[in-house]
Protein backbone atom coordinates (compact mmCIF):
# COMPACT_ATOMS: atom_id res chain seq x y z
CA UNK A 1 0.00 0.00 0.00
CA UNK A 2 2.97 2.38 1.04
CA UNK A 3 4.30 1.67 -2.26
CA UNK A 4 1.08 2.69 -4.21
CA UNK A 5 0.48 5.85 -2.69
CA UNK A 6 4.41 7.10 -3.14
CA UNK A 7 3.35 6.38 -7.11
CA UNK A 8 0.47 7.97 -7.25
CA UNK A 9 1.86 11.51 -5.04
CA UNK A 10 4.96 11.12 -8.11
CA UNK A 11 2.07 10.76 -10.33
CA UNK A 12 0.64 14.23 -9.03
CA UNK A 13 -2.74 12.44 -7.78
CA UNK A 14 -3.90 14.05 -4.89
CA UNK A 15 -7.67 12.56 -5.19
CA UNK A 16 -8.97 9.84 -2.55
CA UNK A 17 -8.14 6.24 -3.00
CA UNK A 18 -12.17 5.96 -2.25
CA UNK A 19 -13.66 9.28 -3.54
CA UNK A 20 -16.33 9.18 -6.21
CA UNK A 21 -15.48 10.89 -9.07
CA UNK A 22 -17.16 12.18 -11.94
CA UNK A 23 -17.44 11.00 -15.60
CA UNK A 24 -16.38 13.15 -18.45
CA UNK A 25 -17.01 13.34 -22.04
CA UNK A 26 -15.38 15.33 -24.50
CA UNK A 27 -17.11 16.22 -27.47
CA UNK A 28 -14.63 17.73 -29.70
CA UNK A 29 -15.83 19.57 -32.85
CA UNK A 30 -14.04 19.65 -36.03
CA UNK A 31 -12.72 23.05 -37.48
CA UNK A 32 -15.24 25.34 -36.34
CA UNK A 33 -15.32 29.13 -34.63
CA UNK A 34 -18.28 30.60 -32.69
CA UNK A 35 -20.68 29.36 -35.68
CA UNK A 36 -23.78 27.97 -33.53
CA UNK A 37 -26.83 29.60 -32.47
CA UNK A 38 -26.20 29.58 -29.02
CA UNK A 39 -23.12 32.47 -29.90
CA UNK A 40 -25.32 33.97 -32.36
CA UNK A 41 -24.24 32.60 -35.91
CA UNK A 42 -27.27 33.16 -38.56
CA UNK A 43 -28.55 29.97 -40.92
CA UNK A 44 -27.24 27.09 -38.63
CA UNK A 45 -29.62 24.88 -36.77
CA UNK A 46 -27.53 23.75 -33.72
CA UNK A 47 -30.26 23.20 -31.14
CA UNK A 48 -28.29 20.17 -29.50
CA UNK A 49 -25.73 22.59 -28.57
CA UNK A 50 -27.82 25.61 -27.69
CA UNK A 51 -29.31 23.38 -25.05
CA UNK A 52 -26.31 22.27 -23.66
CA UNK A 53 -25.21 25.78 -23.40
CA UNK A 54 -28.80 26.74 -21.64
CA UNK A 55 -28.14 24.04 -19.27
CA UNK A 56 -24.05 24.79 -19.18
CA UNK A 57 -21.83 27.82 -19.22
CA UNK A 58 -20.60 29.15 -22.57
CA UNK A 59 -17.28 30.02 -22.70
CA UNK A 60 -16.28 33.24 -25.17
CA UNK A 61 -12.36 33.42 -25.44
CA UNK A 62 -11.30 30.08 -25.70
CA UNK A 63 -8.39 29.90 -28.47
CA UNK A 64 -6.54 26.69 -29.89
CA UNK A 65 -2.37 26.64 -29.59
CA UNK A 66 -2.26 26.20 -33.63
CA UNK A 67 -4.46 26.56 -36.21
CA UNK A 68 -4.52 22.90 -37.60
CA UNK A 69 -5.41 19.73 -36.17
CA UNK A 70 -2.12 17.72 -35.54
CA UNK A 71 -0.46 20.20 -33.54
CA UNK A 72 -3.42 21.36 -31.46
CA UNK A 73 -4.25 17.86 -30.32
CA UNK A 74 -0.90 17.63 -29.70
CA UNK A 75 -1.09 20.27 -27.27
CA UNK A 76 -4.26 19.41 -25.82
CA UNK A 77 -3.55 15.74 -25.22
CA UNK A 78 -0.25 16.95 -22.85
CA UNK A 79 -1.82 20.00 -21.26
CA UNK A 80 1.29 21.36 -22.91
CA UNK A 81 2.42 23.62 -25.91
CA UNK A 82 3.12 21.80 -29.45
CA UNK A 83 6.76 24.14 -29.36
CA UNK A 84 7.69 23.08 -25.86
CA UNK A 85 7.62 19.25 -26.77
CA UNK A 86 8.89 19.22 -30.32
CA UNK A 87 5.51 18.55 -31.78
CA UNK A 88 4.58 21.63 -33.42
CA UNK A 89 5.31 20.43 -37.05
CA UNK A 90 1.89 19.21 -38.74
CA UNK A 91 1.65 15.54 -39.20
CA UNK A 92 5.51 15.33 -37.70
CA UNK A 93 7.10 11.99 -35.88
CA UNK A 94 5.24 9.70 -37.53
CA UNK A 95 7.40 7.40 -38.29
CA UNK A 96 10.69 8.35 -36.20
CA UNK A 97 12.15 7.03 -33.15
CA UNK A 98 10.98 10.42 -31.16
CA UNK A 99 9.49 9.88 -27.76
CA UNK A 100 8.21 12.96 -25.63
CA UNK A 101 10.43 14.68 -23.09
CA UNK A 102 10.88 12.98 -19.93
CA UNK A 103 7.78 13.30 -17.43
CA UNK A 104 5.19 14.29 -20.33
CA UNK A 105 2.97 11.74 -20.72
CA UNK A 106 -0.50 11.65 -22.59
CA UNK A 107 -3.43 12.64 -20.60
CA UNK A 108 -5.46 9.37 -20.79
CA UNK A 109 -2.35 7.59 -19.36
CA UNK A 110 -2.58 9.60 -16.39
CA UNK A 111 -6.18 9.60 -16.03
CA UNK A 112 -6.30 5.58 -16.02
CA UNK A 113 -3.52 5.46 -13.09
CA UNK A 114 -6.45 6.43 -10.91
CA UNK A 115 -8.90 4.34 -12.23
CA UNK A 116 -10.81 5.73 -15.10
CA UNK A 117 -11.92 3.50 -18.19
CA UNK A 118 -10.69 5.73 -21.34
CA UNK A 119 -12.63 5.03 -24.63
CA UNK A 120 -12.33 7.08 -28.27
CA UNK A 121 -15.63 6.05 -29.68
CA UNK A 122 -16.97 5.89 -33.43
CA UNK A 123 -20.32 4.11 -32.68
CA UNK A 124 -23.17 4.17 -30.40
CA UNK A 125 -25.70 1.41 -31.14
CA UNK A 126 -26.31 1.57 -35.07
CA UNK A 127 -25.24 5.20 -35.34
CA UNK A 128 -21.47 7.14 -36.60
CA UNK A 129 -20.58 9.70 -34.04
CA UNK A 130 -17.29 9.97 -33.90
CA UNK A 131 -14.06 9.20 -36.24
CA UNK A 132 -12.29 7.71 -33.64
CA UNK A 133 -9.17 10.50 -34.38
CA UNK A 134 -5.83 10.69 -32.84
CA UNK A 135 -3.78 12.89 -35.41
CA UNK A 136 -0.90 13.16 -32.73
CA UNK A 137 2.30 13.75 -33.61
CA UNK A 138 3.89 11.13 -31.23
CA UNK A 139 3.26 7.61 -32.21
CA UNK A 140 5.93 6.02 -29.38
CA UNK A 141 3.76 6.15 -26.08
CA UNK A 142 1.97 3.29 -25.82
CA UNK A 143 -1.95 3.04 -26.25
CA UNK A 144 -3.66 6.20 -25.66
CA UNK A 145 -7.22 4.64 -24.68
CA UNK A 146 -8.96 1.58 -23.54
CA UNK A 147 -11.62 0.63 -25.41
CA UNK A 148 -14.25 2.51 -28.32
CA UNK A 149 -16.96 0.56 -26.89
CA UNK A 150 -19.68 2.74 -25.72
CA UNK A 151 -21.62 0.15 -23.99
CA UNK A 152 -19.28 -0.98 -22.02
CA UNK A 153 -18.55 2.44 -20.02
CA UNK A 154 -21.85 2.18 -17.60
CA UNK A 155 -20.29 -1.08 -16.30
CA UNK A 156 -17.13 0.70 -16.07
CA UNK A 157 -17.25 4.20 -14.37
CA UNK A 158 -15.59 6.26 -14.28
CA UNK A 159 -14.92 7.06 -17.20
CA UNK A 160 -13.21 9.45 -19.48
CA UNK A 161 -14.19 9.46 -23.45
CA UNK A 162 -13.69 11.50 -26.07
CA UNK A 163 -15.81 11.83 -29.52
CA UNK A 164 -14.45 13.23 -32.33
CA UNK A 165 -17.01 14.71 -34.67
CA UNK A 166 -17.61 13.74 -38.37
CA UNK A 167 -18.32 17.12 -39.20
CA UNK A 168 -16.87 20.11 -40.21
CA UNK A 169 -14.47 18.21 -42.56
CA UNK A 170 -13.64 17.46 -46.17
CA UNK A 171 -14.05 14.09 -47.25
CA UNK A 172 -10.83 14.03 -48.39
CA UNK A 173 -9.18 10.37 -46.30
CA UNK A 174 -9.61 8.18 -49.37
CA UNK A 175 -6.69 10.32 -50.69
CA UNK A 176 -8.16 10.19 -54.19
CA UNK A 177 -8.90 14.04 -54.25
CA UNK A 178 -6.54 14.99 -56.94
CA UNK A 179 -8.82 12.91 -59.26
CA UNK A 180 -11.71 14.65 -58.05
CA UNK A 181 -13.41 17.62 -59.62
CA UNK A 182 -14.87 18.91 -56.32
CA UNK A 183 -13.98 17.64 -52.96
CA UNK A 184 -17.11 16.77 -50.95
CA UNK A 185 -17.47 17.89 -47.24
CA UNK A 186 -18.22 14.44 -45.03
CA UNK A 187 -22.12 14.01 -44.85
CA UNK A 188 -22.69 17.11 -47.36
CA UNK A 189 -25.26 15.16 -49.60
CA UNK A 190 -27.52 14.46 -46.11
CA UNK A 191 -27.06 17.78 -44.79
CA UNK A 192 -30.05 20.08 -44.19
CA UNK A 193 -29.63 23.11 -46.21
CA UNK A 194 -30.38 25.44 -43.69
CA UNK A 195 -28.24 27.81 -45.24
CA UNK A 196 -27.92 28.92 -48.91
CA UNK A 197 -25.96 31.12 -51.11
CA UNK A 198 -28.73 33.57 -51.10
CA UNK A 199 -28.79 34.01 -47.62
CA UNK A 200 -25.46 33.78 -46.24
CA UNK A 201 -23.28 37.03 -45.36
CA UNK A 202 -19.20 35.49 -46.12
CA UNK A 203 -16.70 37.44 -44.28
CA UNK A 204 -15.61 40.81 -46.28
CA UNK A 205 -12.05 39.24 -46.96
CA UNK A 206 -13.19 36.85 -49.28
CA UNK A 207 -14.27 38.76 -52.99
CA UNK A 208 -18.35 39.07 -52.92
CA UNK A 209 -19.27 36.13 -55.44
CA UNK A 210 -21.45 33.27 -55.94
CA UNK A 211 -18.98 31.02 -55.49
CA UNK A 212 -17.79 31.84 -52.26
CA UNK A 213 -21.62 32.08 -51.02
CA UNK A 214 -21.56 28.43 -52.44
CA UNK A 215 -18.97 27.82 -50.02
CA UNK A 216 -20.06 29.50 -47.00
CA UNK A 217 -23.34 27.64 -47.00
CA UNK A 218 -21.76 24.60 -47.04
CA UNK A 219 -19.82 25.46 -43.77
CA UNK A 220 -22.49 26.30 -42.07
CA UNK A 221 -24.50 23.34 -43.31
CA UNK A 222 -21.57 20.57 -41.73
CA UNK A 223 -21.99 22.77 -38.64
CA UNK A 224 -25.63 21.73 -38.29
CA UNK A 225 -24.66 18.21 -38.97
CA UNK A 226 -22.13 18.37 -36.61
CA UNK A 227 -25.03 19.15 -33.91
CA UNK A 228 -26.98 16.15 -35.16
CA UNK A 229 -24.25 13.85 -34.32
CA UNK A 230 -23.94 15.39 -30.74
CA UNK A 231 -28.00 14.96 -29.82
CA UNK A 232 -27.40 11.35 -31.06
CA UNK A 233 -24.89 11.76 -27.99
CA UNK A 234 -26.68 13.69 -25.42
CA UNK A 235 -29.22 11.49 -26.09
CA UNK A 236 -27.84 8.01 -25.58
CA UNK A 237 -26.01 9.30 -22.56
CA UNK A 238 -29.58 10.41 -21.35
CA UNK A 239 -31.55 7.22 -21.62
CA UNK A 240 -28.09 4.91 -20.31
CA UNK A 241 -28.69 6.89 -16.81
CA UNK A 242 -25.59 8.50 -16.98
CA UNK A 243 -26.10 12.44 -17.77
CA UNK A 244 -26.26 13.12 -14.10
CA UNK A 245 -22.70 11.90 -13.33
CA UNK A 246 -21.05 12.88 -16.18
CA UNK A 247 -19.12 16.07 -17.24
CA UNK A 248 -19.40 17.53 -20.57
CA UNK A 249 -17.46 19.85 -22.47
CA UNK A 250 -17.74 20.32 -26.00
CA UNK A 251 -14.86 22.17 -27.87
CA UNK A 252 -13.27 22.22 -31.07
CA UNK A 253 -9.50 21.42 -31.80
CA UNK A 254 -9.14 24.48 -34.18
CA UNK A 255 -11.39 27.28 -35.75
CA UNK A 256 -13.20 27.06 -39.11
CA UNK A 257 -12.54 25.30 -42.20
CA UNK A 258 -12.25 28.13 -44.45
CA UNK A 259 -9.21 29.00 -46.45
CA UNK A 260 -8.64 31.78 -43.83
CA UNK A 261 -9.38 30.12 -41.02
CA UNK A 262 -7.54 26.36 -40.37
CA UNK A 263 -3.74 26.95 -40.87
CA UNK A 264 -3.30 30.38 -40.29
CA UNK A 265 -2.84 32.34 -36.77
CA UNK A 266 -5.78 34.66 -37.89
CA UNK A 267 -8.88 34.97 -35.01
CA UNK A 268 -11.07 32.71 -37.26
CA UNK A 269 -8.30 29.93 -37.34
CA UNK A 270 -7.75 30.05 -33.41
CA UNK A 271 -10.79 31.34 -31.59
CA UNK A 272 -13.10 27.87 -30.57
CA UNK A 273 -16.49 27.68 -28.32
CA UNK A 274 -16.42 25.85 -25.63
CA UNK A 275 -19.17 25.16 -23.82
CA UNK A 276 -19.01 23.05 -20.37
CA UNK A 277 -22.46 21.42 -18.57
CA UNK A 278 -21.95 20.07 -15.19
CA UNK A 279 -23.70 17.01 -13.70
CA UNK A 280 -26.78 17.47 -11.36
CA UNK A 281 -24.61 14.17 -9.14
CA UNK A 282 -21.68 16.50 -7.89
CA UNK A 283 -21.67 19.87 -6.49
CA UNK A 284 -20.74 22.57 -9.17
CA UNK A 285 -18.06 24.35 -8.90
CA UNK A 286 -18.02 28.15 -7.47
CA UNK A 287 -19.17 30.61 -10.07
CA UNK A 288 -21.58 27.69 -12.34
CA UNK A 289 -24.25 28.92 -13.42
CA UNK A 290 -26.74 27.46 -15.76
CA UNK A 291 -26.95 29.10 -19.17
CA UNK A 292 -24.58 31.75 -17.96
CA UNK A 293 -21.59 33.21 -19.91
CA UNK A 294 -17.96 33.26 -19.36
CA UNK A 295 -15.47 35.41 -20.80
CA UNK A 296 -12.30 35.16 -19.37
CA UNK A 297 -9.18 34.05 -21.98
CA UNK A 298 -8.73 30.16 -21.94
CA UNK A 299 -5.92 28.23 -24.27
CA UNK A 300 -7.52 24.96 -25.19
CA UNK A 301 -4.54 23.69 -23.18
CA UNK A 302 -6.34 24.45 -20.17
CA UNK A 303 -8.85 21.96 -20.69
CA UNK A 304 -6.46 19.68 -20.31
CA UNK A 305 -5.21 21.05 -16.69
CA UNK A 306 -9.05 20.89 -15.53
CA UNK A 307 -9.96 17.74 -16.73
CA UNK A 308 -7.55 16.02 -14.60
CA UNK A 309 -8.40 17.91 -11.61
CA UNK A 310 -12.06 17.37 -12.43
CA UNK A 311 -10.65 13.72 -11.66
CA UNK A 312 -8.55 14.53 -8.54
CA UNK A 313 -5.28 14.58 -10.25
CA UNK A 314 -3.20 17.85 -9.35
CA UNK A 315 -1.57 19.38 -12.20
CA UNK A 316 1.49 17.96 -13.19
CA UNK A 317 4.69 20.11 -12.84
CA UNK A 318 5.21 20.57 -16.30
CA UNK A 319 1.82 20.82 -17.82
CA UNK A 320 1.41 24.39 -18.84
CA UNK A 321 -2.53 24.53 -19.13
CA UNK A 322 -4.51 25.88 -16.07
CA UNK A 323 -7.22 24.73 -14.00
CA UNK A 324 -10.30 27.31 -15.48
CA UNK A 325 -12.74 26.29 -12.32
CA UNK A 326 -13.29 24.36 -9.27
CA UNK A 327 -11.62 24.80 -6.00
CA UNK A 328 -8.41 24.94 -7.94
CA UNK A 329 -8.87 26.98 -10.18
CA UNK A 330 -5.74 29.19 -11.24
CA UNK A 331 -5.49 32.68 -11.77
CA UNK A 332 -7.31 33.37 -15.15
CA UNK A 333 -4.98 34.01 -18.21
CA UNK A 334 -4.31 37.22 -19.56
CA UNK A 335 -3.29 36.44 -23.04
CA UNK A 336 -3.30 33.25 -24.69
CA UNK A 337 -0.80 32.50 -27.10
CA UNK A 338 -0.41 30.53 -30.31
CA UNK A 339 1.85 29.21 -33.36
CA UNK A 340 1.69 28.00 -36.26
CA UNK A 341 4.46 25.80 -37.92
CA UNK A 342 5.02 23.84 -41.09
CA UNK A 343 1.81 22.51 -42.54
CA UNK A 344 2.23 19.34 -44.49
CA UNK A 345 5.17 20.71 -47.50
CA UNK A 346 4.05 24.68 -46.24
CA UNK A 347 6.90 26.48 -44.31
CA UNK A 348 5.17 29.19 -42.03
CA UNK A 349 6.92 30.39 -38.56
CA UNK A 350 4.20 32.44 -37.27
CA UNK A 351 2.93 33.23 -33.54
CA UNK A 352 0.35 34.80 -32.00
CA UNK A 353 -1.12 36.46 -28.63
CA UNK A 354 -4.58 37.62 -27.98
CA UNK A 355 -5.61 39.80 -25.01
CA UNK A 356 -9.22 40.74 -24.24
CA UNK A 357 -9.15 43.18 -27.05
CA UNK A 358 -6.44 43.05 -29.01
CA UNK A 359 -4.96 40.36 -31.31
CA UNK A 360 -0.92 40.31 -32.36
CA UNK A 361 0.21 38.54 -35.05
CA UNK A 362 4.01 38.05 -35.94
CA UNK A 363 5.11 35.76 -39.26
CA UNK A 364 8.94 35.66 -39.17
CA UNK A 365 9.25 33.04 -42.44
CA UNK A 366 10.05 35.13 -45.49
CA UNK A 367 7.49 35.40 -48.67
CA UNK A 368 4.33 35.09 -49.42
CA UNK A 369 1.62 34.18 -45.98
CA UNK A 370 -1.79 33.24 -47.44
CA UNK A 371 -0.58 33.01 -51.37
CA UNK A 372 1.84 30.37 -50.62
CA UNK A 373 1.11 26.92 -52.17
CA UNK A 374 -0.55 24.24 -50.01
CA UNK A 375 -1.92 21.77 -52.08
CA UNK A 376 -4.61 20.63 -50.01
CA UNK A 377 -5.55 24.48 -49.68
CA UNK A 378 -6.08 25.01 -53.14
CA UNK A 379 -7.33 21.66 -53.91
CA UNK A 380 -10.40 21.77 -51.17
CA UNK A 381 -10.94 25.48 -51.37
CA UNK A 382 -12.13 26.86 -54.08
CA UNK A 383 -12.65 30.42 -53.03
CA UNK A 384 -8.18 30.13 -53.20
CA UNK A 385 -7.97 29.27 -56.93
CA UNK A 386 -11.00 32.15 -57.45
CA UNK A 387 -9.06 34.43 -55.60
CA UNK A 388 -5.77 33.72 -57.81
CA UNK A 389 -8.20 34.54 -60.82
CA UNK A 390 -9.07 37.33 -60.11
CA UNK A 391 -5.95 39.37 -58.43
CA UNK A 392 -4.81 38.13 -61.83
CA UNK A 393 -7.31 40.03 -63.78
CA UNK A 394 -7.26 42.78 -61.64
CA UNK A 395 -10.55 42.33 -60.35
CA UNK A 396 -9.63 41.35 -56.58
CA UNK A 397 -9.75 44.63 -54.34
CA UNK A 398 -10.31 45.44 -50.18
CA UNK A 399 -9.52 43.12 -47.68
CA UNK A 400 -9.37 40.09 -50.34
CA UNK A 401 -6.68 41.73 -52.32
CA UNK A 402 -4.31 43.00 -49.63
CA UNK A 403 -4.88 39.02 -48.08
CA UNK A 404 -3.07 37.82 -51.03
CA UNK A 405 -0.63 40.44 -51.17
CA UNK A 406 0.80 40.14 -48.15
CA UNK A 407 4.33 39.19 -47.48
CA UNK A 408 6.56 38.20 -44.53
CA UNK A 409 8.21 38.88 -42.04
CA UNK A 410 5.68 41.47 -40.61
CA UNK A 411 3.34 41.77 -37.90
CA UNK A 412 -0.13 42.41 -37.61
CA UNK A 413 -2.56 43.70 -35.18
CA UNK A 414 -6.26 43.71 -35.31
CA UNK A 415 -8.95 45.17 -32.52
CA UNK A 416 -11.60 42.14 -32.21
CA UNK A 417 -13.80 44.07 -31.00
CA UNK A 418 -14.43 46.71 -32.98
CA UNK A 419 -12.82 44.51 -36.41
CA UNK A 420 -14.26 41.01 -35.46
CA UNK A 421 -13.31 39.91 -39.23
CA UNK A 422 -9.99 41.35 -38.88
CA UNK A 423 -9.60 42.75 -41.66
CA UNK A 424 -7.89 46.53 -40.65
CA UNK A 425 -4.53 46.01 -39.67
CA UNK A 426 -3.44 48.29 -37.03
CA UNK A 427 0.31 48.49 -36.80
CA UNK A 428 1.09 51.15 -38.41
CA UNK A 429 -1.21 53.26 -36.39
CA UNK A 430 0.09 56.15 -34.51
CA UNK A 431 -3.23 55.88 -31.44
CA UNK A 432 -1.35 55.52 -28.53
CA UNK A 433 -3.86 52.57 -27.22
CA UNK A 434 -2.65 50.63 -30.57
CA UNK A 435 0.95 51.90 -30.03
CA UNK A 436 0.52 50.47 -26.29
CA UNK A 437 -1.09 47.50 -27.62
CA UNK A 438 1.83 46.57 -30.00
CA UNK A 439 4.13 47.04 -27.18
CA UNK A 440 2.81 45.05 -24.71
CA UNK A 441 1.82 42.06 -26.99
CA UNK A 442 5.59 42.56 -28.23
CA UNK A 443 7.16 41.44 -25.22
CA UNK A 444 4.19 38.98 -23.81
CA UNK A 445 5.25 36.98 -27.32
CA UNK A 446 9.09 37.32 -27.00
CA UNK A 447 8.77 36.32 -23.29
CA UNK A 448 6.41 33.34 -24.14
CA UNK A 449 8.69 32.34 -27.07
CA UNK A 450 12.00 32.33 -24.28
CA UNK A 451 9.87 30.65 -21.61
CA UNK A 452 8.14 28.19 -22.76
CA UNK A 453 11.48 27.24 -25.03
CA UNK A 454 9.72 27.44 -28.64
CA UNK A 455 11.26 25.07 -30.83
CA UNK A 456 9.85 26.29 -33.61
CA UNK A 457 13.23 28.37 -34.03
CA UNK A 458 15.46 26.03 -35.07
CA UNK A 459 14.43 25.04 -38.62
CA UNK A 460 13.67 21.68 -39.50
CA UNK A 461 16.06 19.81 -42.13
CA UNK A 462 14.94 19.43 -45.58
CA UNK A 463 14.99 16.19 -45.99
CA UNK A 464 12.25 15.84 -43.26
CA UNK A 465 9.68 17.63 -44.86
CA UNK A 466 10.40 17.28 -48.49
CA UNK A 467 8.74 14.04 -48.69
CA UNK A 468 5.62 15.91 -47.90
CA UNK A 469 5.88 17.63 -51.48
CA UNK A 470 5.98 14.63 -53.32
CA UNK A 471 2.86 12.86 -50.63
CA UNK A 472 0.45 15.50 -51.13
CA UNK A 473 1.04 16.12 -54.71
CA UNK A 474 -0.83 12.35 -55.09
CA UNK A 475 -2.84 13.66 -52.76
CA UNK A 476 -4.56 16.64 -53.81
CA UNK A 477 -2.56 17.19 -57.09
CA UNK A 478 -0.33 20.45 -57.40
CA UNK A 479 -1.90 23.50 -59.04
CA UNK A 480 -0.85 24.54 -63.09
CA UNK A 481 0.50 28.22 -62.25
CA UNK A 482 2.70 26.65 -59.52
CA UNK A 483 6.26 26.49 -60.78
CA UNK A 484 9.04 25.35 -58.84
Amino acid sequence: MMRFILSMLFFGVTCSLYARQPNILWLVGENISHDLGCYGAKNVHTPNLDGLAKEGVRFTNVFATNPACAPSRSAFMLGMYQTTTDTQHMRSHRSDDFKLPPGVRPMTQRLQDVGYTTANLKTISDKAVGTGKLDLNFVNEGPIYQTDDWGALKSKQPFFAQINSHEVEYDIYDRQSAKKERVEWVGEREHVKHATPENVTPPPYYPDAPLVREEWARYLNSVSGMDVRIGWVLDQLRKDGLEDDTVVIFFADNGRLEPRGIHWCYDCGLRVPMIVRWPKNFPAPDGYAAGGVNEQIVSLIDVTATTLDLAGIAKPPLMQGRVIFGPHAEEPRTFAFAARDRIDETVQRIRSVHDERFHYIRTFTKGPTFASLNRYKEKCFPIVPLMREMQAAGTLTGPPLALMQREGPCEELYDTKADPDEIHDLIGSTKPEHREAVTRLRAALDTWIVETGDRGVIPEAPEVYAPFEKEMDAWFGTPKWFKK
